[in-house]
């Protein structure tokens, strides 16, 4: 397994953007998939954005395309999820996941490795 460490959640008001990390320890991120879920409280743990070992395959929740953007940096083993046009529902801890062998998949049983979740709150 990778060791995940996310950084750059906070709080922004509606409409905002915030630019979120997952640094990769242990293990170089060329090695894995890695993808971005977000829990709010007393709900399910929600797919957002998932991009592929090389960069190449990238799969997004229809409900961020078009307003998130995620990209992998292998040569600093990151991983960035580019958030923008935020609305309030979006309130979450977000979640850096990865796993050597996931196709970009939305289901969360698919990664092995997590880290341990950025707070993310959007003002109204």
């Amino acid at each position: 397994q990778v060791q995940l460490v996310e950084s750059g959640g906070g709080l922004v008001q509606t409409g905002g953007s915030l630019k979120l990390s997952c640094a990769a320890s242990g293990r170089t991120f060329r090695d894995y998939d890695v993808a971005w879920f977000r829990q709010a409280p007393e709900k399910e743990r929600e797919f957002v954005a998932a991009v592929s070992r090389s960069g190449g395959r990238i799969n997004y929740a229809t409900s961020v395309e078009g307003r998130f953007t995620i990209a992998k940096n292998n040569a600093r083993d990151t991983v960035y999820l580019q958030m923008n046009s935020l609305t309030p529902e979006e309130t979450a801890v977000y979640l850096c996941a990865a796993a050597p062998y996931a196709s970009v998949s939305y289901i969360p049983s698919a990664y092995d490795s997590w880290g341990q979740g950025n707070q993310v709150t959007v003002s109204s």
